[in-house]
């Protein structure tokens, strides 16, 4: 069975007095453990999908199931609490709060969930090291380089330990070099078994994912995937 399926998924926004359709009957099924690179230019419905598929929006109509459970049928709190348990979410802008220390940002999902003070500092801790910034766990946002923001924030989206990790644009802000260790990062947690679905303009990052989804004019136009990851 699909981690995830789209069954003649259609979103529909509200442009002035004009309508603009952002996804036209997308079907597409992702397994537990892929890695996704979805693409296509500006405002061909990256973002749309992205937001969908992370329960941050709805669709108009179609279907959305979930680990086998139809989520389009969910209430808005079901919704949230599903999106705290099962999914991860980097940013490009890394939304850090800017008067937290990096560990306080990692905590803040569990603080949420209500998980006991013991078990978040333990849970801060392995998260920290597993994005290499231990020792950086007092300093707050302005104190850190733009690849340790985005290592922090991929820090908070796996603290809970979700089983798919959404990336929109993660390597945007970030240099060359910056943006590889980040990928590179993205990638440990997926050969570890989390499905990785990344958003980009990139074309490097898009040949290194093990499958692409391209969309055009809200359509899904192409899925393949490429053959092996480059390094």
């Amino acid at each position: 069975m699909p981690q995830l399926e789209l069954s003649r998924i259609t979103r529909t926004f509200a442009l002035g007095k004009a309508k603009v359709r952002a996804l036209t009957n997308v079907n597409v099924s992702i397994a537990a453990g892929e890695y996704v690179a979805i693409m296509g230019p500006s405002g061909s419905g990256k973002s749309t999908l992205l937001n969908l598929l992370g329960l941050l929006d709805r669709p108009d109509t179609g279907r959305y199931r979930l680990e086998g459970r139809d989520v389009t049928t969910l209430s808005s709190d079901e919704l949230a609490a599903v999106r705290r348990e099962r999914i991860g979410f980097v940013f490009q802008s890394f939304h850090l709060v800017p008067r937290l220390t990096a560990a306080e940002n990692i905590a803040l999902p569990l603080v949420l969930e209500g998980v006991a003070q013991a078990e978040r500092e333990r849970r801060v801790a392995e998260a920290l090291a597993r994005v290499g910034l231990t020792d950086r766990a007092g300093h707050k946002p302005d104190e850190l380089s733009g690849g340790q923001r985005q290592r922090i924030a991929i820090a908070r989206a796996i603290v809970m330990r979700p089983a798919m990790l959404l990336a929109d644009e993660p390597t945007g802000n970030l240099d060359r070099h910056t943006g590889a260790d980040v990928t590179e990062l993205l990638e440990s947690l997926n050969d570890a078994g989390t499905t990785l679905i990344v958003v980009t303009h990139d074309p490097l990052m898009g040949r290194r994912a093990r499958r692409r989804l391209i969309m055009v004019d809200g359509v899904l136009s192409d899925d393949g995937g490429a053959p092996s990851r480059l390094s």
